[in-house]
C-alpha cells in the first residue's frame, strides 16, 4: 500500500480508503467513548451494523444520514452565520467533535472556508482566543517548561508526526504581539496542511512557545491564558529554542518538518539560518511567501511581457516577507541568465520605514537588508522612490493599509503599459491598496494581485478577477513532496521547483480573466504537482531518505493524500 512516509496505521491515506478500519483508541472504541473521539465520531452516519457492533443503540437517534447530508446540512447552517469569527468558532467545533467531516467540508468548499479557517478570519479568532478559548489544542510549551520540553513532547497523544508547525507569538499576520493567543495560526495552517496538501491529521502538530507577551493589553487582561511576563530574549530565547529543536529530533527523528510561523523578524532569520543545516525547517513567513509571490510574477509575465530579467522591482517593506520574495526572485533571474546573483540583486529596490535602502545607509542597516543597498540618491517616500526607480513591479509587504495611494499607482500607470501590482500585506485591512483602486486609478490596466482575498472588479464592462498571492497555494503541496519523499533537508531549488509547478498550472482560460494564479478549487490537484517537483529535487539533490524513488510522483503524491470520507469499522 503506498503511504505518505511512514506507516498508516489509520488508514488516512486516499490508497486505504476501501479497507475496513478498526477505531481503535487505547483499546478498540465503542459506546459513548466512540462518540466523544473525533477520529471515528461520524455521528449519525454510523450504519445499524455499526451500531450493534460497536454498541451505539440507544446513544444515537435512529436515523441515519450520508456523510454528504451531513455537509450540505452543515454548510447551511455555517451559511446563515453573519460574523465570520462565528463561523470559524462552528468550524472549530466540528473538528474537535468530528474530524473527517471537518475536512470533507474544508476540502469540498475551499474558496468559501479558507478565509473562515484562516487568513482573514484568523487573525481576529487569536485577539479574542482567551475569549473564544473552549478546549485545549496543540501544545503549549512556556519558560516554565525549560529543561523537560522532551517530557511535554512525549505528552501528545500521536507519536508518528510529520509536520510540526510553532509560533512564539510575536507577530501574528499584520497584528503584532498576540502571544499565547497565537496557537490558532498553527492550528489553522495544520488544517491547511491536511485539507489542501493532503498531510494526515494525526501526523500534524501545532506548538506555541510562551516566552511571554509585551501586549500591555493581555498582560493586564485577568483572563489572558498565557504567562504574565514580559518576553525573554537574548540567551535565555535562544536556550528554549535549541532544546525545543534539538528535544523534536530526539523525539520525533530527522525527517520532521519544522514550520516557523510568525516569528519577529530578528528572530525568524536567525532561527532559519541557524537550523536550516541541521534539522528539516521551513519558514513560511520568508520562503512560502517568496515562492508564491515568484510564481505570481512568473505567470503575470505572459501579461506585463518581457523576462524576469527584463523587469525592475520595488518593494515597499523590508522584512521577512519583503526580502524573502527578493532574494527568490534573484535567484531565480541568476538560475535563468547564469548572471551572478550580487548583479541580479542589483534589479530589485527596497522601501522601508526611513525610505529607499540605498548604499549610503549599508553601515545603520540590519544584516537582511544589506543585500540589497545599491547606488543611488536617497529617497525618503515611496513616490519618490516610484519617480525615480520606475519599477515596473510594485509589491506591498509592509503590513501598511492604504500605502498605495492613488499617486503611487498612477505613477506606476504613467511609465507601464501593464503595471504588475501586488499589495500583499494581511488581513484585508492592512493591504496596501485594494482590487478596486489598482483598476480604477490605473484605467485597467494594472495586473493586480494581494494577499488576502478581493471580488472581481467590473472597470468599463470588464469583469476582472484579482489574484490572491496565498501561501496555501504552496506551503501543503510544499509539505506533502517533503514529507512523502522522507527529505531530510531543506533546499531553495525546491522553493523554485514548487513555483514552477504552481506557475504552470495557470491556463491560457485564467489569462483572459487578468488571472495570475489558478482557481483554488483545484488545490489538491496543484498540491499534488508541487509535492511531486519538490519531492523530484529533494531526489536529485541526495536529500530523499524514502527508497527506491517512485516511478510516477504525481500519482505516488495522490495516493499518499488523507481522505476525509468516512471509514467502514469492523
Amino acid at each position: 500500500m503506498a503511504s505518505g512516509g511512514d506507516h498508516d496505521v489509520c488508514g488516512e491515506d486516499c490508497a486505504a480508503e476501501d479497507q475496513l478500519v478498526t477505531p481503535w483508541t487505547i483499546s478498540v472504541a465503542s459506546g459513548y467513548t466512540l462518540l466523544r473521539d473525533p477520529h471515528h465520531n461520524k455521528g449519525l452516519a454510523f450504519t445499524e451494523k455499526e451500531r450493534d457492533a460497536h454498541y451505539l443503540r440507544g446513544l444515537l437517534p435512529p436515523a441515519i444520514i450520508s456523510q454528504q447530508q451531513q455537509e450540505k446540512k452543515l454548510m447551511q447552517n455555517l451559511r446563515s452565520y453573519e460574523v465570520p469569527l462565528h463561523r470559524y468558532m462552528a468550524m472549530m467545533e466540528l473538528q474537535e467533535r468530528n474530524e473527517r467531516l471537518f475536512y470533507k467540508l474544508l476540502i469540498d468548499n475551499v474558496e468559501e472556508l479558507l478565509p473562515v479557517v484562516y487568513t482573514p478570519t484568523v487573525g481576529e479568532a487569536c485577539q479574542k482566543y482567551g475569549g473564544i478559548f473552549r478546549r485545549p489544542q496543540g501544545l503549549y510549551i512556556s519558560l516554565k517548561e525549560k529543561g523537560k520540553i522532551l517530557e511535554v513532547l512525549k505528552n501528545w497523544p500521536e507519536k508518528n508526526i510529520q509536520v510540526i508547525v510553532v509560533t512564539d507569538g510575536e507577530r501574528i499576520l499584520g497584528l503584532g504581539d498576540l502571544g499565547c493567543q497565537g496557537m490558532g495560526i498553527p492550528v489553522g495552517k495544520l488544517a491547511l496542511y491536511t485539507a489542501l496538501g493532503g498531510v494526515r491529521p494525526s501526523a500534524c502538530l501545532p506548538i506555541t512557545i510562551d516566552v511571554g507577551t509585551n501586549n500591555e493589553s493581555l498582560l493586564n487582561n485577568e483572563f489572558y491564558i498565557g504567562l504574565k511576563q514580559k518576553r525573554a530574549t537574548g540567551k535565555e530565547y535562544a536556550d528554549l529554542l535549541q532544546e525545543f529543536m534539538t528535544a523534536v529530533k530526539q523525539n520525533y527523528g530527522e525527517k520532521v518538518l519544522v514550520q516557523f510561523e510568525d516569528f519577529a523578524n530578528h528572530n525568524a532569520f536567525e532561527l532559519l539560518s541557524k537550523y536550516s543545516t541541521t534539522h528539516l525547517v521551513f519558514n513560511d513567513d520568508i520562503q512560502g511567501t517568496a515562492s508564491v509571490v515568484l510564481s505570481g510574477i512568473v505567470s503575470s509575465l505572459k501579461l506585463i511581457g518581457g523576462t524576469l530579467a527584463d523587469q525592475t522591482f520595488l518593494f515597499l517593506g523590508a522584512g521577512e516577507a519583503g526580502t524573502g520574495i527578493a532574494e527568490l526572485i534573484a535567484l531565480e533571474m541568476s538560475k535563468q541568465t547564469k548572471i551572478p546573483l550580487e548583479e541580479t540583486r542589483k534589479k530589485i529596490w527596497l522601501v522601508d520605514s526611513r525610505g529607499l535602502i540605498v548604499i549610503h545607509r549599508k553601515e545603520s542597516l540590519q544584516h537582511f537588508k544589506k543585500p540589497w543597498a545599491h547606488e543611488h540618491e536617497p529617497c525618503t517616500t515611496l513616490i519618490d522612490a516610484v519617480k525615480a526607480i520606475k519599477p515596473t513591479v510594485l509589491i506591498g509587504t509592509s503590513g501598511q493599509g492604504k500605502t498605495f495611494t492613488k499617486e503611487v499607482v498612477e505613477a506606476m500607470a504613467s511609465f507601464n503599459k501593464k503595471p504588475l501590482i501586488m499589495a500583499l500585506s494581511n488581513p484585508t485591512s492592512q493591504a496596501e491598496c485594494t482590487a478596486e483602486e489598482a483598476y480604477n486609478w490605473s484605467e485597467g490596466r494594472a495586473v493586480f494581485a494581494s494577499g488576502s482575498p478581493f471580488d472581481p472588479v467590473k472597470y468599463n464592462d470588464k469583469l476582472f478577477i484579482p489574484g490572491q498571492a496565498n501561501n496555501a497555494y504552496i506551503f501543503p503541496g510544499l509539505g506533502l513532496g517533503l514529507v512523502m519523499s522522507g527529505a531530510i533537508r531543506m533546499h531553495d531549488e525546491m522553493l523554485l521547483a514548487a513555483s514552477e509547478a504552481l506557475a504552470c498550472q495557470v491556463t491560457q482560460e485564467h489569462y483572459d480573466k487578468g488571472m495570475t494564479f489558478p482557481p483554488f478549487s483545484n488545490i489538491r490537484t496543484i498540491s499534488a504537482n508541487i509535492a511531486a517537483k519538490v519531492a523530484a529535487k529533494a531526489y536529485d539533490l541526495g536529500l530523499a531518505t524514502r527508497l527506491p524513488r517512485p516511478d510516477d510522483l504525481v500519482k505516488f503524491a495522490e495516493s499518499c493524500m488523507y481522505s476525509p470520507n468516512y471509514r467502514i469499522y469492523r
